[in-house]
């Protein structure tokens, strides 16, 4: 086998935006560690990527788990002894209103899409370091900047990751390590079966009513980003969110809906 010339983690990687940025990567030569908590969606992409001659390694992890960063980064610095991109993509989402929220799922997305990225990109530090090119992209939401009725423990932990992001660009520039972020607005994946209960048709016509442009990205559309924002040609490119939403976020975008 080839010498491998970078290596990428991609956590929620078994399916939609993560799967869709783990076959890009794979596809411009990147050996791509996918995590998620689930072993099969995970075998099923690193089978799809070699078959395609691609290198890629299936790290099954619960992101609430406090343990899991250090065992993640170990796992994949043991296959390949290096981490040159770190794509924090996991999240935990569950909207509802505050009267019915818990602590417990307060906590869950506060784990899942603020600590579990905070924590990955301290373990894979030392790593990164060593990186001629190290970037680190993390996958916030739109609903970090929108004012959404019952998102507001998911938003908040978005709102928090954009926030590090900025941060962590700031302090770790000058040792050569990029920090940015997308911030997808409505996308077609698996992860609104989490939330839309039975009338997943009835959700999507509701989200796509909220995008200027009149429909919902999809994975693909997204992923791109990630990989470009990783990649050389975003080498001058730090501190960033950039929403990739169909101008979900533009000042007045959502004013219609209340009239309706």
């Amino acid at each position: 086998m080839a010498e491998i010339q970078r290596v990428a983690i991609v956590t929620g990687g078994g399916t939609g935006i993560g799967a869709a940025a783990a076959h890009m990567f794979a596809v411009q030569g990147t050996a791509v560690a996918v995590v998620g908590r689930r072993p099969e969606p995970l075998n099923q992409v690193v089978a799809e990527i070699s078959d395609r001659g691609g290198i890629a390694l299936a790290v099954p992890a619960d992101l609430a788990d406090p343990s899991a960063p250090r065992r993640i980064i170990d796992a994949v610095a043991g296959a390949w002894g290096r981490v040159d991109v770190l794509v924090n993509n996991a999240a935990a989402i569950k909207h509802l209103p505050l009267a019915e929220a818990t602590q417990e799922l307060f906590d869950m997305h506060m784990a899942v899409n603020v600590r579990a990225p905070f924590f990955l990109i301290k373990a894979a530090l030392p790593y990164l370091q060593q990186s001629e090119a190290a970037a680190v992209v993390n996958v916030t939401s739109s609903s970090g900047s929108l004012a959404i009725p019952a998102q507001s423990m998911y938003g908040t932990s978005k709102a928090a990751l954009e926030y590090l992001t900025r941060s962590l660009a700031a302090e770790l520039a000058p040792i050569g390590i990029r920090v940015n972020a997308i911030a997808p607005g409505p996308t077609d994946t698996p992860i609104h079966l989490s939330w839309a209960g039975d009338d997943v048709a009835g959700a999507y016509e509701r989200m796509k009513k909220e995008v200027p442009l009149g429909r919902m990205g999809t994975a693909e559309e997204v992923g791109r980003w990630i990989v470009w924002l990783a990649g050389p040609e975003a080498g001058w490119v730090t501190g960033v969110v950039i929403p990739v939403d169909g101008g979900q976020v533009l000042p007045g975008a959502l004013s219609h809906i209340a009239k309706e």
